[in-house]
C-alpha cells in the first residue's frame, strides 16, 4: 500500500457522469473518473488554461434534473488527471452524493465512518 493510499480516509468510487468544471465564465467539460465524499478525480481537459490560484465549481449531472455541485480546490495535477478536494457542498448536493456513495459501498459501517470523519473535520 502506498503512502497516498494510507492517507486516504474516504473511499473513492468509480463513477461516470457528465461533469463540468467552472471558474468564473470559463467552462471545461471533463470525464469524471471517481469521486468520494471529499473530492473527485477527472481527466485533464485540453486546453487546460485555468487560474490555479482560484477555486472551481464542479458540477456532476446525475440526471436531467439532479446534480451534485461543489466548490473545489485543485490538490494535484498530473499529465492526464486532476484531483480536487471539496471545500463546500450544499445540503441537496450532499444528500445526492451521500446516496450515490452509499449505493456503491458494500459496507454501511464504512459509510457511517466516512460521514463521522467528514463532520469532524
Amino acid at each position: 500500500m502506498s503512502h497516498h493510499d494510507e492517507r486516504r480516509r474516504f473511499q473513492r468510487i468509480d463513477f461516470d457522469a457528465p461533469t463540468e468544471l467552472r471558474q468564473g465564465d470559463r467552462r471545461w467539460p471533463v470525464k469524471l473518473l471517481d469521486l468520494s465524499l471529499k473530492g473527485l478525480l477527472v481527466n485533464r481537459p485540453e486546453p487546460w488554461d485555468a487560474d490555479l490560484t482560484q477555486d472551481f465549481d464542479a458540477i456532476i449531472h446525475l440526471d436531467r434534473d439532479v446534480r451534485v455541485q461543489m466548490q473545489v480546490e485543485l490538490r494535484h495535477e498530473e499529465a492526464t488527471r486532476l484531483g480536487f478536494i471539496c471545500l463546500y457542498i450544499d445540503v441537496d448536493s450532499m444528500s445526492h452524493l451521500h446516496r450515490l456513495v452509499e449505493l456503491n459501498l458494500a459496507d454501511s459501517t464504512e459509510m457511517m465512518r466516512e460521514l463521522r470523519e467528514l463532520i469532524e473535520e
